[in-house]
């Protein structure tokens, strides 16, 4: 569903709004935020030329998608959007009503954000896949920021621009949100007929500021409220703020600001077995040693259930180490009776040296805690952890920032899967061993995002090793080979968890998703990194059938590669004999048996009959 960022807003604050004002506007109706005299006659207007020209039969509506919107059931749906209290349900619904009249893949909402200069991105698809981006203004030839800068409707015949693989070649209307004369974002609709029905697009955009606008204003009646009721410290909505205002300052004047990230430890087993009242009482000692302990002009907040954070302006990386070690002891010293001394995992993250952004600091810094709590405790004290001080590629850190994306998966939306690559694409120049390590950490990653794959990659790699090595290839063709397979499911690090994660089968449209992760592999992971390269015909045609019913490309026999055809065989016999959601993995004889059904029209027959004489020694 669609989200809109309470600390972006959905609009620049407007000039001589006093609190009186605020509370006067948080009590206008959602249907008119503000006084619309235009677009109420501009409803009419559209309302009257429908009832005109529009068939009985149109009138009605009977649920059947047409090539462009239908201005009277889009109207009559738009007026039944008074009794909305959410703006996340107000956007989800505008989407059904588009999407119902018109073959729609996709809407996405940008709102400005003043602070970072920025629009902050929430694209919902068909599936109910939620994506997450931002835009810089400084991004001029983003096609967003030129609709929103210009206050035009632009209309685009592909979506690179959104950097999402299977939405490339949609055509989209990019519409500039206008409320009380001045444009608080853009809305982007997915409809290759949309130049049909731009008066009525322009209109929804419109009503979607002036929704947003009035929402914006409701909130703002509760911008005093930021502290949280247990702790006494920020709660998680002060906290970003503060820290927005504190990342400005230290870029302005230059200076570093550090964050230090607190996981209380075991609290989840102290409020199962103790009951929550011990757990909250664990929490707020810690909390009250933390307001205590740190230094003036130092901030702390409520994190997360458990989690605690403290910014630290104008502080170095070994300068928040010494603090974070002077809390951690004050902590160990108290007792708490039935639990014994506080516990806590810490990790650190500093701008400028671990990253000039406020949100990778703090994933950072999250990345940096689950390093310290699987390092555990030496002396009883907890391993301070420096996001500084971790290779990326190391399995304990990959790890532990899957843990953190898996968290945080709605919130970071796409992004992850852009800071991956980045990392791994600038990987160039790497001895083969470590080029091999980096793959199996980057396909480590992949496989992660799905519990039921585990080692999936890994496995796959062993078995076209052997499969390689049995029919004598050459010594650097089989070590191609073993990184391809390793590789072969790269490009599901752009397919959404939603489809990846599905128990049972996928429906047509989750099908369409799944079949592009062979390209996307190929194309937006192993293209850009030139010593990869040679291993893309693995990767995009390793579910090519000899039979010509496979994808992306539907090849036939003589047209797929060696290399892509043994990845298949072994792709296909690890997902046998491993479990599914929906079914127990299959014994060996099992799946020998389907290998062999498909002989000669899936895979090729003699790599088949080869593949069984090796499949009972290779284990699993």
């Amino acid at each position: 569903m669609f989200l809109v960022d309470s600390e972006g807003g959905c609009v620049k604050k407007e000039k001589n709004i006093t609190k009186s004002d605020i509370k006067k506007q948080s009590k206008t109706p959602v249907t008119s935020p503000i006084s619309a005299s235009k677009l109420v006659s501009k409803v009419n207007s559209l309302t009257n030329v429908s009832n005109a020209k529009a068939p009985a039969s149109m009138l009605n509506f009977a649920n059947e998608k047409s090539s462009i919107l239908n201005n009277q059931y889009v109207i009559s749906e738009l007026n039944k959007l008074s009794e909305i209290t959410n703006i996340n349900d107000f956007y989800t619904k505008i989407y059904s009503i588009v999407s119902k009249s018109v073959d729609s893949g996709f809407m996405a909402v940008g709102i400005f954000k003043e602070r970072s200069n920025c629009i902050n991105l929430r694209l919902q698809d068909k599936l109910g896949n939620v994506y997450s981006s931002k835009v810089f203004l400084k991004d001029t030839e983003n096609p967003i920021i030129q609709a929103f800068s210009e206050n035009k409707t632009i209309f685009m015949d592909n979506t690179d621009f959104l950097k999402l693989s299977y939405f490339k070649y949609n055509s989209v209307v990019i519409i500039p949100m206008i409320s009380v004369n001045k444009c608080i974002g853009v809305m982007i609709f997915d409809d290759k007929n949309a130049k049909q029905s731009i008066e009525l697009y322009t209109l929804i955009s419109n009503y979607a500021a002036l929704v947003s606008h009035n929402f914006d204003l409701i909130e703002k009646t509760d911008e005093y409220t930021n502290t949280d009721n247990l702790t006494l410290l920020y709660n998680h909505r002060g906290f970003q703020e503060i820290l927005q205002n504190e990342m400005e300052r230290a870029i302005v004047n230059n200076h570093q600001l550090s964050i230090i990230m607190m996981d209380i430890c075991n609290i989840t087993k102290i409020n199962r077995e103790l009951g929550h009242a011990k757990g909250d009482e664990v929490i707020k000692l810690v909390a009250d040693k933390i307001r205590q302990n740190i230094r003036e002009g130092d901030i702390a907040g409520r994190y997360g259930g458990d989690e605690l954070a403290i910014i630290l302006p104008n502080t170095s990386v070994s300068q928040a180490k010494y603090i974070a070690e002077y809390l951690t002891y004050t902590l160990s010293c108290f007792f708490i009776d039935n639990v014994g001394p506080v516990k806590v995992s810490v990790g650190i993250s500093t701008y400028p040296d671990c990253a000039d952004d406020k949100e990778k600091l703090l994933i950072l810094a999250e990345q940096a805690m689950y390093i310290s709590q699987a390092k555990g405790y030496k002396d009883g004290m907890s391993a301070i952890i420096s996001s500084a001080d971790f290779n990326f590629w190391d399995d304990v850190a990959l790890k532990s920032y899957a843990e953190v994306i898996g968290k945080r998966h709605a919130q970071l939306g796409i992004n992850f899967e852009e800071e991956l690559l980045s990392k791994f694409n600038s990987e160039h120049s790497l001895s083969d061993n470590r080029i091999f390590e980096v793959a199996a950490s980057l396909a480590g990653a992949i496989d992660a995002k799905d519990p039921y794959t585990k080692d999936h990659s890994a496995c796959v790699s062993k078995f076209s090793e052997a499969l390689a090595r049995a029919i004598n290839l050459p010594e650097v063709e089989i070590e191609r080979i073993r990184l391809g397979a390793l590789l072969h499911d790269v490009g599901k690090i752009g397919i959404p968890e939603t489809v990846l994660k599905k128990e049972g089968p996928l429906s047509d449209e989750e099908w369409k998703i799944m079949k592009q992760h062979p390209t996307i592999g190929a194309e937006k992971v192993l293209m850009p990194n030139p010593s990869l390269r040679d291993l893309i015909p693995i990767v995009k045609y390793h579910h090519e059938r000899i039979d010509g019913k496979g994808y992306p490309e539907g090849l036939s026999n003589g047209d797929i590669p060696l290399a892509a055809k043994i990845v298949a065989i072994a792709d296909t016999y690890h997902a046998l004999i491993s479990d599914r959601p929906y079914r127990r993995g299959m014994n060996i004889e099992k799946a020998i048996s389907i290998l062999e059904e498909g002989a000669g029209t899936q895979w090729d027959a003699d790599l088949i009959r080869t593949f069984i004489s090796i499949a009972p020694s290779l284990g699993v």
